[in-house]
């Protein structure tokens, strides 16, 4: 019988955090790893700090975790290592702090018997290799960390540091062995995904090539991009038959104007005619967007609307806006009503729940869906497209790769029986 203390990972925010998680949980060997919080005698919360809700839903999860469980020794990690640490270990809510750079030590830092900080190095560059995944049919690959753009609501690039590149013998080699271990999906994941090999004298097209080449990977799938990182090279991969037939593309507005106030650097006209060639090659695609940040009026929202409309997109990351102190965001005026700017969100989900149920009804073709997760005879996986996929069947097929040809679209998702 394992007498390890059992360590129980929270995890907040991005894919990335995702990762970062799954890269301690294989890097400890003095502990073990529990799924189940009750049962925990160490609880690693890996915090995100996007915005002050975020840092809200960590001091939450605290409490839950002081009045709940049988008072377990707590590290905080994570982007809310560097912003609200100190403050949570000076408090003693948390016996340490440590940031994203230092957990390969995971074994000496959950030892350490007096409280303490390691904020480690923003500009440091991952060498972890993860072989498997948790309770996971697909596998996140980290390639870059940190972002050198500067938009003006953000706080990332103060806590995850400039972008820069993982070592892409260490991402090849990784994907190697976990495409061995039997994961055919691979996600490309990163604080700003599309500027990898942007100081390293490559780029993420030559990588996914070389990730296609390997053998047993079937599909990989991006994290998020910016508009300006779809390169002639890029848009050369859109017909190869491993990419996902789903890009995320980051927009966060569709208002001219909204996109100066924010320092992005996207254009809208330039957006359009982006989406309407990769929507050419059967793509769907989704994008992110914030509504009510400082400067949205009525009028700029309503012509964001029009212009939302005009463009061939099927998935929406959407949320209101959050004060992020520290940032050139939580300074302008005017402010937008939290009620109105939350009626802005449902309307713009809305239009783009119209626009994925439009795709699904249009789309003829075979769903090639990865089975994830299973509740009584009913799977669940995702298309190529990054459509939600229901399947009843008698057979067991958690973690198979499965060709649908007849399904019904759903408002939802799409279902199937076989």
């Amino acid at each position: 019988m394992s007498m390890k203390k059992k360590v129980y990972f929270k995890t907040f925010g991005c894919r990335t955090n995702l990762y970062d998680s799954q890269v301690m949980m294989g890097a400890m060997q003095e502990y073990e790893v529990t799924q189940n919080e009750s049962e925990a005698d160490i609880v690693v919360i890996n915090s995100c700090t996007v915005t002050n809700g975020a840092d809200t839903h960590v001091r939450s999860y605290l409490s839950h975790v002081e009045k709940k469980l049988d008072a377990p020794k707590v590290f905080l990690t994570g982007c809310g290592a560097h912003t609200k640490g100190q403050n949570l270990l000076d408090a003693g809510r948390v016996h340490g702090v440590f940031g994203q750079s230092e957990k390969l030590k995971i074994d000496e830092l959950l030892s350490q018997e007096k409280p303490f900080y390691d904020a480690g190095d923003l500009n440091y560059i991952d060498e972890a290799v993860v072989d498997d995944f948790v309770g996971k049919s697909r596998a996140f690959i980290k390639i870059q960390e940190g972002c050198s753009f500067r938009c003006s609501y953000c706080i990332i690039p103060f806590v995850r540091g400039d972008a820069r590149s993982m070592d892409e013998s260490r991402i090849l080699q990784q994907i190697t062995r976990l495409a061995r271990n039997g994961f055919g999906e691979f996600i490309l994941t990163g604080t700003n995904v599309g500027s990898y090999g942007q100081k390293t004298n490559t780029s993420l097209a030559k990588l996914m090539k070389k990730i296609s080449l390997i053998r047993g990977v079937r599909r990989i799938r991006l994290g998020s991009v910016e508009p300006v990182q779809i390169s002639d090279e890029f848009r050369e991969i859109l017909d190869e038959p491993w990419l996902e037939k789903h890009l995320h593309i980051a927009l966060q507005h569709t208002s001219p104007k909204m996109l100066r106030l924010m320092n992005r650097r996207n254009a809208y006209k330039d957006d359009r005619e982006l989406f309407e060639f990769i929507a050419s090659k059967g793509f769907a695609i989704g994008t992110d967007f914030i509504t009510g940040h400082p400067g949205e009026t009525q009028e700029l929202w309503d012509e964001a609307m029009l212009n939302l409309k005009a463009l061939p997109l099927t998935h929406i990351h959407a949320f209101t806006y959050s004060k992020r102190d520290g940032t050139q965001s939580a300074f302008m005026k005017p402010e937008v009503n939290g009620k109105v700017a939350k009626e802005r969100l449902h309307e713009l989900e809305n239009i783009i729940k119209e626009k994925n149920l439009d795709f699904r009804k249009n789309f003829h073709g075979e769903l090639k869906v990865l089975i994830e997760t299973q509740k009584d005879s009913l799977y669940m996986g995702h298309d190529q497209h990054f459509n939600k996929v229901i399947v009843k069947s008698d057979e067991d097929l958690i973690g198979n790769w499965i060709d649908i040809e007849r399904y019904e679209p759903k408002e939802e998702y799409n279902y199937a029986t076989i």
